[in-house]
Order: C-alpha cells, then sequence, then structure tokens
C-alpha cells in the first residue's frame, strides 16, 4: 500500500497522526502498509524534531544564496537540467528543482503557476529541504541515503506537503563520486510515476557526463570567489571571516572601533571622508589624526587592497549578518529574520551612528515580528533579550495564542508581572 492509492491515504494519514502523537512506535508504523523506507525517514524526521505542521525553513538568502548558485558544482549543467527538464515543464503543474548536497534549493523552475502554489510551503530558492529540516520529502530523503526516491503525497511527513508527490535522484561528482546534490521533480501523481523516475534519473546521467565532458575539455568556468563577510550581531565579540585560496575559512577577531568602521563604510558605498567618518564615530571626542591611525590599523587586518583611501571606501563587495536578517525580512521570512539575529547591531558601540543603525534594525525586525500573527515567531522573540520585557510582543502573543493553552497562559502571567514592575 502506498500514497499514490487514494484508498491508502486515509490509512497512512491515520498512520501518521498516530506516530507524530506517539500513539504507535517506529516499529508499528510497517504494519500499517508505510514503505520501510519511508517509515524510517518518518522515525528520522522525528528524531530530528522535525515540526509536522510547518514547511521547510530559510537557510541561505540574498547574496549568500547567490554565491553559492555560482560557486555550485551543478550550475555549469544548468542547460542540460532546462533542456531535460525544464522547457516542457510548462502548463504541466510540475515544478523543477536543483538542490545541493545540503537539501538547499538552489534553482526551483518550471510551471509558474505550480512555483506560486509551492510558495506555500516554502519550496522557494534558499529554503532548507534536506530531511532534518523538512522531514521526508523526495529531495531530501534521497540526499540523506544517497539513492533515488519517490515520495507520494501522505507520506510526506510534513501536513502541508502532503497534497503534493515528487521524485528526486541524487547527482554525483563524476570524478570522486561524491555527493553534489539532487533533482527534483514536484507536482501531482504523475511526478511519482515510473516513467517519471527514468526521465530525471536519465538526467542526473546526462548532467554527471556533461560534467565530465567539461573537465576533459578544461572548460569547466571558474567559480567567483567568496565574498568576505562581517560578523557584528550579538555579543561575541565581531569578527572578518574569509575563504582562503584553499577553501579554508579564516576568521580574525576585530577590535570594536574597526567593527564601527567596516558597518559604516558597508552601509556608505559612495565612501566616507575622515572628518565625516570620524563624526559618525563619536561626535565630539574623535579627531582625524586618530580616525587615519585606525584606518591603518584596519588594513592590516583586513587587507590593504579590502579599503581605498579619498574617500574611504570598501574596493570588494562583502557581506555581512545584518545584509542577512535585512534579506530575510525583504522576502516576509521573519522565522529567518529571528534565526539570522543572535542579538543587537555591536551592542558596546558608543558610535552614534552604528547606535542609530542598531536601533533601525531592533524595530524593523521587532515590527515584522509583532505582525505576523505566528504564534511560535512570537514565542522567540518574547524569549529573547531584546524580547523579554517587550509588553506590545507578549499582548500580541496573548492574541495569537490558543485559547486555553498553556502559552497563553504564559503570555497572561508574564504581562502581569510587566504590569505590576510598572505600578
Amino acid at each position: 500500500m502506498t500514497a499514490a492509492d487514494p484508498r491508502a491515504s486515509a490509512a497512512l494519514r491515520r498512520a501518521h497522526e498516530l506516530f507524530v502523537a506517539g500513539a504507535i512506535d517506529a516499529a508499528s508504523l510497517e504494519s500499517t502498509g508505510l514503505r520501510p523506507e519511508v517509515a524510517r525517514s518518518w522515525q528520522r524526521s522525528l528524531a530530528t524534531g522535525v515540526n509536522p505542521d510547518s514547511g521547510a525553513p530559510f537557510s541561505p538568502v540574498g547574496e549568500e544564496l547567490a554565491r553559492l548558485r555560482a560557486n555550485h558544482p551543478i550550475a555549469p549543467a544548468l542547460p542540460v537540467i532546462r533542456r531535460l527538464l525544464v522547457d516542457d515543464a510548462a502548463g504541466t503543474g510540475v515544478v523543477v528543482a536543483v538542490t545541493g548536497a545540503d537539501g538547499t534549493l538552489l534553482w526551483v523552475e518550471g510551471d509558474r503557476d505550480a512555483r506560486r502554489r509551492a510558495e506555500a510551503m516554502n519550496f522557494v530558492p534558499g529554503a532548507d529541504w534536506s530531511e532534518r529540516a523538512a522531514g521526508t520529502n523526495a529531495p531530501g530523503t534521497a540526499l540523506a541515503v544517497d539513492a533515488e526516491m519517490q515520495i507520494h503525497r501522505s507520506e510526506h511527513f510534513s501536513r502541508v506537503v502532503q497534497p503534493w508527490s515528487c521524485t528526486a535522484v541524487p547527482v554525483h561528482d563524476p570524478t570522486t563520486g561524491a555527493l553534489l546534490g539532487a533533482l527534483d521533480l514536484t507536482g501531482g501523481a504523475e511526478v511519482a510515476t515510473p516513467q517519471a523516475l527514468a526521465l530525471v534519473r536519465a538526467t542526473a546521467v546526462a548532467v554527471e557526463s556533461h560534467l565530465a565532458l567539461l573537465r576533459l575539455t578544461g572548460s569547466t568556468p571558474q567559480p567567483a570567489p567568496p565574498r568576505p563577510r562581517l560578523a557584528v550581531l550579538g555579543s561575541e565579540r565581531p569578527r572578518w571571516l574569509v575563504t582562503d585560496e584553499f577553501g579554508h575559512l579564516c576568521t580574525t577577531p576585530l577590535t570594536g572601533r574597526h567593527a564601527d568602521i567596516l558597518v559604516l563604510l558597508s552601509r556608505h558605498p559612495e565612501g566616507l571622508s575622515a572628518d565625516h567618518l570620524a563624526m559618525l564615530l563619536d561626535e565630539e571626542d574623535l579627531d582625524v589624526v586618530t580616525v587615519r591611525a585606525e584606518m591603518s590599523r584596519l588594513r592590516k587586518v583586513v587587507g590593504a587592497h579590502t579599503i581605498g583611501s579619498r574617500p574611504y571606501r570598501l574596493l570588494v563587495p562583502i557581506t555581512s549578518d545584518i545584509d542577512e536578517v535585512e534579506a530575510a525580512l525583504d522576502a516576509g521570512d521573519v522565522a529567518t529574520a529571528l534565526d539570522r539575529y543572535p542579538g543587537p547591531l555591536l551592542p558596546q558601540s558608543i558610535s552614534p551612528a552604528v547606535g542609530r543603525l542598531r536601533t533601525e534594525l531592533t524595530m524593523t525586525l521587532r515590527t515584522a515580528v509583532l505582525t505576523s500573527g505566528d504564534p511560535a515567531v512570537l514565542r522567540r522573540w518574547c524569549n529573547s533579550p531584546d524580547g523579554r520585557d517587550d509588553r506590545d510582543g507578549w499582548r500580541a502573543l496573548l492574541d495569537a495564542a490558543a485559547p486555553g493553552s498553556a502559552l497563553q497562559a504564559q503570555a497572561r502571567g508574564r504581562l502581569a508581572g510587566l504590569d505590576l514592575d510598572l505600578a
């Protein structure tokens, strides 16, 4: 029995409800008719804490996603994938996806209407569809077991994915055999047939052959070097992260003043004069001579090629954890914005300009959280240092919590405590 049979779907959904609720154990799942490979995947999904009522979380966004795409080994074979899978997908209700080896969706193409519907379960570029994050699904489970996989509707672990079926086949490095990612078809029951599996399997073989040919002819494009990354959110010491020529990540701690300067330069791509930078760093007690001395020291830390002068400006594009939070907010993904926000921007900084940026970022995130109406997001905010004493946040959580729930009781109790403090 599989979920491809409409008569079996109700039985599988009932087995899923019982399993998630703890009423039956993993050993009992196969007796319900669930395929053994799917039963094992459900067990792994539950063990890793996958929420059966949510879609996949975001992982890379914005510039980070663009970098992953540009550097991914499968990228040179995209024309092959589009020719064999995407070009004929218009009007078919089929979505074509390419994932990295970690389960991150890198490209999602195919039928426009189907892609729009798939967005409701966060089946979009940048989302993490690994089995450990999204539960049983064809691309994530295929990567977890390194084998081709078809998942029919109710076999998905997450309920929001159960209206869909999917087929995925891993792609391997033609030289080393290392797992590079997976190709996936997502749509209705027709994408989980033997014919669909044969098509995706043939495309994976064509991709691997294409990559092998490019290597033999020496025409594989060189990936763009990763951008330096600035980490300045939260209580940890600010850091400058670069990837060396061997692919190793190198982390350099920054002084508070150097972190201030890099943040301000990243926000002023047009550049800043020494006078203007001095004013942004300290409106009263900083002179131009001190700024020039700090810039000289900073160049030794991040490389002279990184910062120009007259005016001071960044000469290479960089990324930052600020950018990641803002990109998630721009995409409307408040949960991921919270994931990327370990705390305020440079909380020890006395720079008035950094202070303004700190307030803007925190208040923008707070507003997005409070207007989301999502109890899980609101709870995370209210339990964070920024939201612990946020009366409006606790009020929003009280309104969003299910009547009679422990979450509602917690919110009501916290509000009473805050009101007492104000009395």
